[in-house]
């Protein structure tokens, strides 16, 4: 297969649509309903969502609950420590991103805990050796929403309305270090209200971790390595999803994390089905896809997995169209921005 050159999902945007606080209530965000086949597109709001699908579509949503994996405090020589925990290697050790740090350094954190960093994993991260084993406990008292970097900045201190609102409303097991933001925009009364008008929902958990936001730096895209990411899905929502496809209905997955669930499942020799484990999958414009006919996801930053499915899903030329077209109409990006449908 030709290379595919990261530079050709590079492109300028404007930094002031960046969100940095979600829309309220959280079905009043914009959405662009894009048409797969032609590219053209039409301007709803997400609560129209309903007027999109039909009876006998079935939406696929990710349950992952977030940590609030981010913590702040101070280092011994006084200077402010930020870490960002991104997986549990036993208890009380954990590796975590962060800068500044030298091994040996102690740091500080409400709530009387502390660590020492011992050094580096081989991907980079700092080992931290806390003072306590149940840091899952303590985070959940303690711990901030794990804020990308560029809402971080445009916030000069934490919002605690955070915590809820860096969370589905259908968040069931903790796990990620990163929302799933594409549903961040389902209210109950929204997923009701599909409900009655006959869409199926099923539910899947991938944790998001690393691996979902580590941005690609391979000139040829295609040579990037997904890290891996833990995955379920019950045999109760497989057969729901099996059942869309044999009665013709379309399956929509909410995210490029549910997308690449679905599409993990399907590449087995064995079909599609109920499963569990690991997924490296990487999803890039050549991307066959087996069982996702529909997509709703926000708009990523360029050079991103993400954006790099959701052109492998509808084109590079009409999705960055689109992109263009949603500069001009003033939509709002990234983690707490509005959403794309693409059918």
């Amino acid at each position: 297969m030709d290379p595919l050159p990261l530079s050709e999902y590079d492109f300028p945007f404007p930094d002031e649509l960046v969100a940095s606080n979600p829309a309220e209530p959280r079905d009043s965000s914009r959405l662009m309903v894009i048409d797969r086949a032609s590219g053209s597109w039409r301007h709803l709001h997400f609560r129209d969502l309903p007027s999109c699908l039909k009876s006998g579509d079935c939406l696929v949503i990710n349950e992952t609950k977030v940590l609030s994996c981010r913590l702040l405090g101070r280092k011994s020589t006084g200077g402010k420590a930020e870490l960002l925990l991104v997986r549990e290697i036993e208890p009380g050790l954990w590796a975590a991103l962060a800068s500044g740090f030298k091994a040996g350094m102690q740091l500080f954190f409400p709530g009387e805990l502390s660590a020492v960093v011992e050094g580096l994993t081989d991907e980079g991260e700092y080992l931290c050796r806390f003072d306590r084993a149940d840091i899952l406990g303590y985070l959940a008292d303690h711990g901030h929403a794990p804020l990308p970097p560029y809402i971080v900045k445009r916030k000069k201190i934490p919002d605690l309305g955070d915590k809820e609102r860096y969370q589905t409303v259908y968040a069931r097991e903790s796990g990620s270090i990163a929302a799933p933001t594409a549903g961040l925009h389902f209210t109950p009364r929204l997923l009701h209200e599909l409900e009655s008008t006959g869409v199926r929902c099923a539910k899947i958990t991938l944790h998001v971790g690393r691996g979902t936001f580590r941005p690609i730096t391979a000139e040829d895209a295609r040579s990037h390595q997904m890290l891996a990411e833990s995955y379920r899905v019950e045999e109760s929502e497989a057969a729901k999803i099996s059942r869309t496809i044999k009665e013709g209905g379309r399956v929509i997955s909410v995210g490029t994390t549910s997308t690449r669930v679905l599409e993990t499942l399907a590449r087995r020799p064995e079909g599609f089905g109920p499963g569990q484990g690991q997924t490296e999958l990487y999803i890039c414009p050549g991307h066959e896809f087996g069982i996702v006919s529909g997509l709703i996801t926000n708009f990523h930053l360029p050079k991103s997995t993400p954006l790099l499915l959701a052109s492998a899903f509808l084109g590079r030329e009409k999705l960055l169209a689109a992109y263009q077209e949603a500069f001009r109409q003033r939509y709002r990006l990234y983690s707490y921005g509005d959403a794309m449908v693409i059918l």
